[in-house]
């Protein structure tokens, strides 16, 4: 005897773009908080931050508390956790361990939303600490360099390395949502702020002429910082990957 099972699941999530996510007059985040269906019960909320961000943004750990001590009805139930930034962060499963630690240790259920803020490797490991703690909770990423804002921050991949091979560990699951604000790229090193825009070519190259011809007339704005031009690049590459994405046969 033979039992088929036969199911698809339908995934939708928004890829935001926004300035000074944490100001309590801007509505992105906490509306993608309260997407759900209203509940008697305060949406619960831990936040985990990349070192090196705070390093050159040093008052946004302040910023963040406040942000939600100003949202009623939202509870961040601990202050937030900063693990290391780079590659590092996902090659010492000790950072791993800690966020789900931090899971445990303030009864994260599947209704609440674990908050990762930082560069690609950061969203990784948390996305993947995210999907493997209770089978899964609600992951928003706030992907806060030019490669994570219009490449990794917007797919679907979560993962760390093992055996010393990359994101060896690791799963397919979507974010909750994606918050990119545009002002956190500004601090950026130049390296950084490069490495979004080398990624635009290549995906402009292989996708769009159009995109390919306006990054070659406005390669002078980008590479003098010009946070306009930047912003263009990054929105239309992220677009492309979602479409890529969304469009395939396997989004996975």
């Amino acid at each position: 005897m033979v039992i088929k099972q036969q199911f698809s699941i339908n995934y939708r999530y928004d890829i935001i773009f926004t300035r000074d996510v944490f100001s309590l007059d801007n509505p992105c985040l906490l509306q993608q908080l309260t997407r759900q269906p209203a509940s008697t019960q305060p949406t619960k909320v831990v936040v985990v931050i990349d070192s090196g961000l705070l390093q050159v943004h040093p008052a946004l750990y302040e910023q963040v508390a406040t942000y939600f001590d100003g949202q009623p009805g939202v509870d961040l139930l601990e202050a937030p956790l900063v693990v290391q930034g780079g590659e590092q962060t996902k090659n010492d499963t000790r950072e791993l361990i800690r966020v789900l630690e931090l899971v445990d240790r303030a009864k994260v259920d599947r209704h609440a939303y674990v908050i990762g803020i930082g560069g690609g490797s950061v969203l990784d490991m948390v996305g993947f600490a995210a999907a493997i703690a209770h089978r899964g909770i609600r992951h928003i990423r706030i992907p806060t360099t030019t490669l994570s804002q219009n490449d990794s921050g917007v797919g679907v991949k979560n993962g760390i390395n093992y055996f010393g091979k990359k994101n060896f560990l690791g799963a397919f699951v979507p974010p909750y949502a994606v918050i990119n604000d545009l002002l956190l790229l500004q601090t950026l090193d130049d390296r950084d702020w490069r490495s979004g825009a080398a990624e635009a070519v290549k995906v402009a190259l292989i996708r769009d002429a159009d995109f390919f011809d306006w990054i070659d007339k406005n390669a002078n704005a980008i590479e003098r910082r010009d946070l306009e031009s930047m912003e263009k690049l990054v929105v239309r590459c992220a677009e492309l990957h979602s479409e890529h994405i969304g469009g395939s046969d396997d989004p996975f």
